[in-house]
């Protein structure tokens, strides 16, 4: 398979349901309005039916009908300690988000929580007794979690969608296609575009960046016992960035000590070390021993903008140097101009390691690349004010985390959102409907995979990369078109989605 391939053009449906492709809210404001309350103490089950007509599935079959009610649970749901409002509503009263995800979070004790945002009050759930109640407004999926031919369907028109998506593209492509990413209305991702952006979900604070490095005596010291001045620490291989493939040729011209499974050369000094717990807590003796080198070899798993992990922040914080593959746009919110060693900058490996190697003999030049750590050393405005305005915090207890901060991001919204239903509806017509939101394709969109080191072409027709990555990146884009035409289409039976799929791969054959 070759590196690029063509994508089809937007599909259009039926108008039966206008919310297709996540316009799920605002395609009758009047499905919004609260009807008569369920019996006190209880929501309505999921298969019991509300108020006549407040309810369209726009789809040819219903979901498995549940006769058990969610139950006291969600009457009695304890409060998240969030900033607290105004809003004196019952929780019988509430709108009510589900986690598609649920069992992923276990972040509230039971299975339902109130929270108490800024702009109102919501009930947060895993109970997915209540996806189809009038009340449920929001669901929340979890991005490596979500599956296309497992979507909730049909789509119901008074609901939105939202991603929570913080981790490696490389864990779920569909959502890098725009047919995938534009099922969804909220978004949370590490993307500094999205909703909710966690661009800097592995940075605790400035002061991080701050932390003492080793001084350069004692790291010139642990060069002269035989250490090599790169350190290479993987054990998660054959990855979308190829990034195993750039090393190993890397090191056909530079010392590299590999200490993880991925390009093994050396052994961790003791069988405590070699336990991967124990690196990834940031252990005291794992963390003293990798900062006595000077570059750390900091190769993200994928390739996307704004995707930053404790690989690139981790070797800064000890004062090391990384040699850094992953986000494009990495140099934003760097603390200054000369803190890090970017891989694509240089034409060859071989050319990365005279640089390498000229940095290990001149002390001086190694050290401009710490001048950061010194007082006033972080000169970007942009990076400090990213994160003053954060609202959430990284292993600190006296803000909220980022999982109730994006609950009460949706919680706010979807008050919002019926709020203005209501005005809509009570105004007949006057007052306009609230304007659907769908999300970008810039709040994922992150591109195809390439080789860590060379040209789709020079590979061979059995590598393991091109077989497992490329396929992977395109059939994504068909699993994304696939749902968004069963959602144009109202039809809910899964094995319509490979039925789907199917087509499309008989499509993309006759075109090439």
């Amino acid at each position: 398979m070759g590196g690029g391939r063509p994508c089809c053009g937007p599909r259009r449906g039926p108008p039966c349901l206008l919310v297709t492709l996540a316009v799920a809210w605002g395609a009758a404001a009047a499905l919004a309005v609260e009807g008569p309350e369920a019996a006190p103490g209880r929501l309505p089950a999921e298969g019991e039916a509300g108020p006549a007509g407040a309810e369209e599935s726009c789809g040819a079959e219903g979901w498995a009908q549940d006769a058990v009610p969610p139950g006291a649970a969600f009457v009695a749901a304890a409060s998240y300690r969030g900033p607290g409002n105004n809003d004196t509503r019952s929780n019988k009263a509430l709108p009510i988000l589900l986690w598609w995800s649920g069992s992923l979070f276990p972040h509230f004790p039971g299975d339902t929580e109130r929270i108490d945002c800024p702009r109102g009050s919501c009930l947060v759930t895993r109970s997915r007794r209540v996806a189809r109640h009038r009340r449920t407004k929001a669901l929340i999926f979890y991005g490596t979690d979500f599956r296309a031919y497992e979507a909730p369907l049909p789509r119901l028109s008074h609901q939105t969608w939202a991603l929570f998506h913080e981790e490696s593209p490389m864990n779920n492509y569909v959502l890098s296609h725009p047919p995938g990413i534009q099922l969804f209305n909220y978004t949370a991702t590490f993307r500094r575009e999205s909703d909710y952006p966690l661009t800097l979900q592995w940075l605790p604070g400035v002061g991080y960046l701050r932390g003492p490095a080793v001084p350069l005596a004692e790291k010139d010291a642990w060069r002269r016992k035989g250490y090599a001045p790169v350190l290479y620490m993987q054990s998660h291989c054959d990855v979308p960035s190829d990034r195993d493939r750039y090393v190993r040729e890397l090191m056909k011209y530079i010392q590299v000590d590999s200490y993880g499974k991925c390009l093994h050369n050396r052994d961790l000094p003791s069988e405590r070390l070699r336990d991967t717990s124990t690196a990834t807590t940031e252990d005291s003796e794992f963390m003293t021993f990798i900062a006595r080198y000077k570059f750390h070899l900091a190769l993200e798993n994928a390739i996307c903008d704004d995707y930053m992990t404790e690989k690139l922040w981790r070797p800064m914080h000890l004062g090391a140097v990384p040699v850094y593959r992953g986000s494009p746009a990495v140099r934003d919110w760097m603390p200054n101009n000369v803190s890090i060693i970017l891989i694509d900058d240089f034409d060859s490996p071989q050319e990365l390691a005279k640089y390498l190697d000229f940095l290990d003999k001149n002390g001086a030049e190694y050290m401009k690349y710490l001048e950061y750590k010194n007082l006033g050393g972080i000169k970007n405005q942009f990076l400090l004010e990213s994160l003053e305005r954060r609202e959430w915090g990284v292993n600190d207890m006296t803000l909220p985390n980022y999982l109730n901060g994006f609950e009460c991001f949706i919680c706010d919204r979807e008050n919002t959102r019926v709020k203005k239903e209501q005005e809509h509806k009570k105004s007949h017509g006057k007052i306009p409907a609230p304007r659907p939101r769908i999300a970008q394709f810039k709040h994922m969109g992150c591109p195809m995979p390439t080789p860590g080191y060379g040209s789709v072409e020079d590979l061979s027709g059995g590598d393991s990369w091109k077989e497992m990555w490329l396929q992977d990146y395109w059939q994504s884009l068909d699993q994304g078109e696939a749902l968004t035409a069963m959602i144009h289409r109202n039809e809910s039976h899964q094995g319509r989605f490979w039925d789907y799929m199917h087509e499309i791969f008989l499509k993309r054959t006759r075109q090439h």
